[in-house]
């Protein structure tokens, strides 16, 4: 088979060689390395498919991925918009990206309430948990996970989780809930629904949640953070919601006042006082 008979296999290894490991949360980065970039089975990983699989796919032998599988991949080699859509062109799918900023689905109330709270950790959520829009400090917080912004994909697959989360398990239920709940709330949304295919299918953890079928809201709730600059970070979350925006929410997380968190949280994404 030529390059020019399998343009999404010479795609797909020119990506893959632009992505720095060290950048998509693997140790080591680009020195030592004999090949430029991410190996094959380092992009079967981050994106939950077999290495086979994505060998075939890379070679091409495998004619139909999912839209699933290709989303996947264009996330694991960190592909921009335009990319992403030429990657699904290149696989014979029909793009359906949305905005080109996940900030411009944010309702306007929401984005405004988000500058109401400069000292704490305030981010918007979407029904599947992507988060649309961050203030400084959450965007500070949220570093460890690179471009990687949907909670639910962070916490089954990212690998900063395990030591960014030192209570993930518990989150990963109560998350998994939360989805089920959106998903019953919003049964057309293609972003949950493709979410939890992606997920059943790279998590045995994530799909034996899901099986359980409990629901939950996303309430009140303590988090703890041990970031890699900032260190151990506590922090109590708030849910607030806006009618005319269903399924979006806004988090604010905040330290206890005078508390090792809240100079931690300060360090970590210093803002300029009030004028």
């Amino acid at each position: 088979m030529t390059a020019r008979d399998n343009e999404l296999g010479v795609f797909l290894r020119a990506s893959r060689a632009r992505v720095d490991p060290a950048d998509a949360g693997l140790a080591g980065g680009i020195s030592g390395r004999r090949v430029r970039g991410l190996r094959r089975e380092e992009v079967a990983v981050l994106a939950g498919v077999s290495a086979d699989y994505y060998a075939r796919l890379e070679q091409g032998r495998e004619r139909n991925p999912s839209a699933q599988v290709v989303g996947a991949v264009g996330r694991a080699l960190r592909l921009a918009p335009d990319a992403r859509e030429h990657l699904y062109r290149l696989a014979g799918l029909n793009p359906r990206l949305g905005p080109d900023s996940p900030r411009d689905e944010v309702h306007p109330d929401l984005l405004r309430l988000l500058d109401a709270f400069p000292r704490a950790a305030a981010y918007v959520l979407g029904p599947a948990f992507d988060v649309l829009a961050v203030n400084p400090v959450a965007d500070a917080l949220l570093s460890p996970f690179g471009d990687e912004r949907n909670m639910p994909r962070i916490l089954f697959t990212h690998p900063a989780a395990k030591t960014v989360f030192t209570d993930r398990e518990m989150l990963r239920r109560s998350t998994v809930h939360a989805l089920r709940l959106n998903a019953g709330r919003f049964p057309n949304d293609a972003g949950i629904t493709s979410l939890v295919a992606e997920l059943g299918s790279a998590s045995t953890e994530f799909r034996a949640l899901w099986d359980d079928h409990e629901v939950g809201g996303l309430a009140r709730a303590f988090k703890v953070f041990v970031h890699p600059r900032a260190g151990r970070i506590e922090l109590t979350y708030q849910t607030f919601d806006v009618v005319d925006a269903p399924g979006q929410l806004l988090l604010v997380g905040t330290p206890e006042p005078g508390s090792r968190s809240e100079e931690a949280l300060a360090c970590l994404a210093p803002m300029a006082e009030p004028a």
